[in-house]
């Protein structure tokens, strides 16, 4: 039976991302949800659980805390010491106070973290999470969690907003191109400066600490799309104690998930939040400034 090129492709792919990892049992990866706003959570959970595990790269199991009455289930226990990086797919309840703590307690002792899209809207009133996670939104966050944070296109900078406001909005799903704004991190690095991502939608306003954040990639927010016309943090790093946070606000539902891009800056994002390095390669088919490209 012939294969396509794509299958070839993938199949290439796979292997030498193995082979490098050769003699090294692959990053064990829980991915947490059971609670989320947006809908498809089960379904996205599952697409990125197979992207991880593509790699080769990555062991993934997946802990679900479905709602009880009156908040998560007091169950809900996970022993996060038996993960390198814990990927957070959740946006719910509160957790119990020691379920917090001993996840304070992975990742400042250096475990990995990773933070897709509704995920940073959790836990507003929860001190240690808004500092890993650097700007979040929604909860009724307001200039109390921090400064909201953007780039100045003119001054090639960012900005730190102290205005009062609550944090957190979008717009309707469309197309935007992303702006590489550190080149040469591990994650980014070797991607074009600006590419185009699939129909997602483009968070604005996000706000929190913003300690120990270095912002990754931006996207302008027309304000024709009821955005603010500003250039919106849309992957960041975070430094939190010895452990590596990789937050992306990309990831909307399962359309967005299926983006090159995405699939892309997920894997290479939850590797150096494993080891502080990337030895993944750019794929052939990631997109360009004017051509996206996406999974079937």
């Amino acid at each position: 039976m012939l294969l396509s090129r794509k299958t070839l492709y993938t199949i290439l792919f796979n292997l030498v991302s193995t082979i490098g990892v050769w003699g090294q049992s692959p990053y064990k990866v829980l991915i947490i949800d059971g609670q989320n706003d947006h809908k498809v959570w089960q379904q996205t959970t599952q697409m990125m659980r197979e992207y991880l595990e593509e790699t080769g790269l990555f062991s993934v199991e997946v802990a679900t805390n479905p709602p009880s009455e009156g908040g998560a289930l007091d169950s809900f226990i996970p022993d996060f010491s038996e993960y390198e990086v814990v990927l957070s797919n959740y946006n719910g309840y509160s957790w119990p106070e020691n379920v917090k703590t001993a996840f304070e307690n992975f990742v400042n002792g250096g475990g990995g973290l990773v933070v897709v899209h509704s995920a940073n809207n959790s836990f507003p009133e929860w001190q240690a999470y808004n500092r890993m996670i650097g700007v979040g939104g929604g909860g009724g966050r307001d200039e109390k969690a921090g400064p909201f944070v953007y780039y100045d296109e003119g001054k090639k900078e960012l900005v730190y907003d102290t205005s009062p406001a609550l944090a957190g909005a979008h717009g309707p799903e469309h197309q935007f191109r992303i702006i590489i704004r550190s080149r040469n991190h591990p994650i980014t690095k070797g991607m074009p400066p600006t590419w185009l991502h699939e129909n997602d939608a483009l968070y604005n306003q996000l706000r929190g600490p913003a300690e120990n954040m270095e912002v990754l990639a931006t996207a302008f927010s027309p304000l024709n799309l009821k955005g603010t016309g500003r250039h919106e943090p849309v992957m960041m790093v975070i430094n939190y104690g010895k452990g590596r946070v990789f937050h992306t606000t990309l990831g909307h539902n399962s359309d967005s998930q299926k983006g090159i891009g995405f699939i892309t800056t997920l894997q290479r994002g939850t590797e150096w939040a494993a080891r502080g390095a990337v030895t993944q390669k750019i794929p052939e088919d990631f997109p360009g400034v004017n051509s996206g490209s996406r999974r079937p």
